[in-house]
Order: C-alpha cells, then structure tokens, then sequence
C-alpha cells in the first residue's frame, strides 16, 4: 500500500515475535522488487533486518522483471508482493521469480492461479501464474511466471455472503523424481478418499516431473461453489512425511473449511483483504475462523486508511477506491 499510495513508510519490528527475527531472504527480495518497480529509495535492508525505510519515487513500472531469491525462499510468497504494484503499474508486468516454489508456511502456486485468481478477477485484476521449473527446500532453484494486466477501472467490491451448493473439487498433485515410488498417485489416492468419505468426488490431476533440482512434492485441492466461492487447500512434502499422509491432511483441511460455510478458506481470507482495502465500496466475506494473519491484515488496512472489522468471521472491509492507472494499455492493443 506505501508503493501504491505514494507514501513513505518506515517499518519496525519486522517479525519480531519470530524464532529468527527480522527480514528473511525472501521477504528482503520482496521489498527490492517493489522498490524496483517503483524506483524507491530504501534502507536498512539486509537479512535480519528488524527496521528499515521505503519511499516509492514513482508510479508502478510496467515491464520484465527477474528476480532470483537465493534460497528456496518461497517464490509465491515475493509474486504476491508485487502483484498489487503490477496490477497498478503503467503497462504489462511479466515476473520470473527463482526460489522454493512447493514448500510449507507459503501458498501453492496453484492456491494462487486457481483460488485466489478467479477471486481477484471478479473484481477487476487480471493475473496468470505458471510453473516453469519445481523447486522444494533446500536447495530451490524452481521457478514461476507471473503475468499481470494492468487494471482499467476502480475494483469492485467482493461480495461473498452465500457458500452455495459444492459443484466441484478439483486439484493437482506434483511430484519430482519420485515416479517410482507413486508419489503423485498416492497423494491423490489418499485425498480423494478423504472426499469420498464426506461425500465429495474429485478430479485431482497427477504430474510427474524430472526437471528441478531435488525430490519434492506437492498437493493442491479446490472447490468450486454456485455462488461462485473457490476454496483450496494445499500441502507440501518433506522428508519423512508420508504421501498418504499429504494426501489425507489436504483433504481434511479442504473439509475443515467447507463445514463452516465460509465463502472463502482460511488462506484466501486474508490474501483478499488488501485487495478490498484498494477498491471501491464494502467487501464482505465469510472466512472459516479469525486466523491472526486475518485480524493483522484487518487492522493494518485500517491504518493506511480503509475501514475494516470483523463481524464474527465475516471480513468487511470499506475501500480507498484506489484509482486505476491513467495509462493502462492491454497487451496486443
């Protein structure tokens, strides 16, 4: 929001309640990109950085970007962070982001592309995201796409008050370099039958892949409602960790969500709060409980100046109506 409304921002206490404190590799990669795109000038960046200032120059910068984490940094964790910048930048915005890409504490890039994508859309932000290479931890090296239209109005509110009828589950479970031990069909195996059980038919893709740099895998579910609600769930692997077991904790928390009658899950409630904070007119939807990142979200938009509470774990939030850029061209035109 500081890049977006022009304002400089001076951040303390960067994850202090954290066990290891301070900006990490790809949290520091995430505020060099926006400083990019915006020709911000910063300090006090480093890894560990507890306290460090940001103040944008200039609008967003349309464009190609590459940016390589250094670690297996989550990648859907720094494509988040510049999405609103680009989304409001002065053209098309392609990212090619290198880090994790299939990780725990961090989106699958599926929850992305198939959850949280067809949300924004409905108020107006245009994005893809596709895997180019997995990457897991340690050692990363996967790689994403990320490509973004610029907005060509005001957003539009979303309203989300109604779950509506299940009409379908669908997923995608990926593995590397474990085909013969049936990572992906398992994973899937398990998950499925976890929906079976409630009810609940899907259709979970399998992928097998030889092309990153380690073993990994990854597991990602979506319903999709009548009222037009996506929500997902997601895991990773590690080692040590069962694919059955994946598969059937996927499963569950997909379930979790889906019983609560919450319109969006439990991720996606909080991805969605600075995007109502820019847009126009009041955003509500029901998440499936008030998680802390969803409270923090709420009171943080509120400082910058969007109104937002929570009605028991409904989210209303009252936008800025953030204008659209001024020049906004579409690809082609």
């Amino acid at each position: 929001m500081a890049a977006l409304l022009g304002e400089p921002l001076h951040m303390v206490r960067a994850r202090a309640g954290r066990a290891q404190p301070g900006l990490r590799p790809q949290h520091l990669a995430g505020v060099r990109a926006c400083a990019e795109m915006c020709e911000a000038e910063t300090a006090g960046l480093a890894v560990g950085a507890t306290e460090f200032t940001f103040a944008p120059r200039s609008r967003p910068r349309g464009g190609r970007y590459r940016w390589e984490i250094g670690t297996a940094g989550s990648t859907t964790m720094l494509a988040m962070t510049v999405l609103p910048l680009a989304a409001w930048a002065d053209g098309p915005v392609e990212v090619q982001v290198v880090g994790g890409v299939y990780q725990d504490f961090a989106p699958s890039p599926h929850h992305l592309s198939r959850v949280l994508a067809p949300l924004l859309a409905r108020m107006g932000v245009q994005f893809e995201m596709a895997v180019v290479r997995p990457g897991y931890v340690p050692r990363g090296a996967g790689e994403l796409i990320l490509r973004v239209e610029p907005a060509t109005s005001t957003l539009r509110p979303l309203r989300l008050e109604q779950q509506g009828e299940i009409e379908s589950v669908e997923g995608i479970a990926i593995s590397s370099r474990l085909e013969p031990a049936r990572v992906s069909d398992r994973m899937a195996e398990a998950c499925a039958e976890v929906l079976a059980q409630a009810g609940l038919g899907c259709a979970i893709e399998r992928e097998y892949d030889d092309t990153s740099a380690q073993a990994g895998a990854g597991l990602a579910v979506w319903a999709t409602t009548s009222t037009g609600c996506r929500i997902g769930a997601d895991g990773a692997g590690a080692p040590g960790r069962r694919s059955e077991w994946i598969g059937r904790r996927v499963g569950e928390d997909l379930l979790v969500d889906l019983t609560t009658g919450a319109t969006t899950d439990r991720h996606a409630a909080d991805m969605i709060v600075l995007w109502a904070a820019l847009a126009q007119g009041q955003s509500r939807w029901i998440a499936p409980c008030a998680t802390d990142h969803l409270t923090t979200n709420l009171w943080l938009v509120s400082e910058l100046g969007a109104k937002a509470w929570l009605e028991e774990t409904t989210a209303v939030v009252e936008g800025v109506s953030l204008p659209p850029p001024l020049t906004a061209p579409r690809s082609g035109a």
